[in-house]
């Protein structure tokens, strides 16, 4: 009896080490690939537009005009922008965006860092041309991505409990703090790459945005989860306490393969909770069906030596079949 406890404390001490230098080996392997990443060479441009109109004249007008076509449509005179230099409105969200941002630098740091990491991913990747602006809170449109240029509303990111977003409904609010901006530029970027999916079933939909939040993992290393889904760390938190409820929910109801599309609204669109149906629903965050493809796709590629651009091809019951998925209890 001895000896067997002696062999399997053995074990178990191998075991442990090979538990720890596959751990190791993986620290290693990813601090490799972000120093190559840091010696990857691309031209970041930034424009403060928001500044500079900010602190212009009328004489200035035609200037600005010139320097920036794209924000200035043809059909409004020019008195439309000389009177909003001194409309009380725009001069207070001047104000605000400038004591939320200064210089724009840790900003800065954070865009040029996720185009490093575009590039070395995507090769092919030309990094645009970023200008800030104030767009009289238009969240909705506070990403603009092209091929060129890079268009940030910074009035979308001045916290969510901001006096400009008093009649904004509260889950949108929360979203509008400077520390999503970084991820909602990588969102932004992730459809450029992605295709949403002709097959209309609950898991293509929920996978599609697990490319897009594991898109995230690789281009946005360093930020934390909560960051990369718009949720607070609470939300988070409930998500993957009620993983393996969630999953159990998906599969007994036969959701995955179904077609309905009120299952968007449910579980995929942003709203405040997500529906199951159960008297859980008011302490739920939305979104959970993203979550759940998230949590697919890192199963995945966990399990599957493929390159980000193979995974972005590849259809939604094919990864899940081969991700050996099993949700954490």
């Amino acid at each position: 009896m001895k000896r067997s406890v002696k062999y399997f404390t053995q074990i178990g001490i191998f075991a442990s080490f090979f538990l720890l230098f596959l751990v190791l080996g993986g620290c290693e392997e990813t601090n490799k690939t972000e120093e190559e990443i840091s010696k990857v060479s691309v031209d970041f441009k930034l424009s403060r537009f928001d500044r500079e109109f900010a602190n212009a004249s009328a004489e200035d007008i035609p200037q600005l005009k010139k320097k920036y076509p794209y924000l200035f449509p043809q059909q409004f005179p020019d008195s439309i922008w000389v009177n909003k230099l001194s409309d009380t409105l725009q001069i207070e969200l001047s104000e605000e965006v400038d004591k939320a941002f200064g210089d724009f630098e840790e900003e800065s740091e954070a865009l040029e860092s996720l185009f490093k990491h575009i590039k070395y991913y995507f090769p092919g990747f030309k990094a645009p041309k970023v200008v800030t602006l104030t767009s009289d809170v238009r969240y909705n449109d506070r990403i603009i991505l092209t091929d060129t240029l890079l268009l940030i509303g910074l009035d979308n990111y001045l916290g969510k409990d901001h006096h400009f977003y008093e009649g904004i409904q509260r889950y949108i609010a929360e979203g509008l703090d400077k520390k999503f901006l970084t991820s909602d530029v990588a969102s932004a970027f992730s459809k450029t790459v992605l295709t949403y999916p002709r097959n209309r079933t609950f898991l293509s939909r929920m996978v599609y945005y697990g490319k897009e939040l594991y898109l995230k993992d690789r281009l946005l290393p360093s930020i934390p989860d909560a960051q990369k889904m718009g949720y607070s760390d609470e939300e988070l938190e409930w998500a993957n306490a009620n993983e393996e409820q969630m999953w159990r929910y998906f599969v007994e109801g036969e959701l995955l393969y179904s077609t309905d599309s009120a299952l968007d609204r449910k579980f995929l669109d942003p709203a405040p909770f997500s529906k199951f149906g159960l008297e859980l629903d008011n302490e739920s965050p939305g979104r959970l069906g993203r979550y759940m493809g998230w949590q697919i796709v890192r199963a995945f590629m966990e399990n599957n030596p493929i390159t980000l651009q193979q995974l972005l091809d590849m259809p939604a019951d094919e990864i899940l079949k081969e991700s050996n998925y099993k949700p954490r209890k």
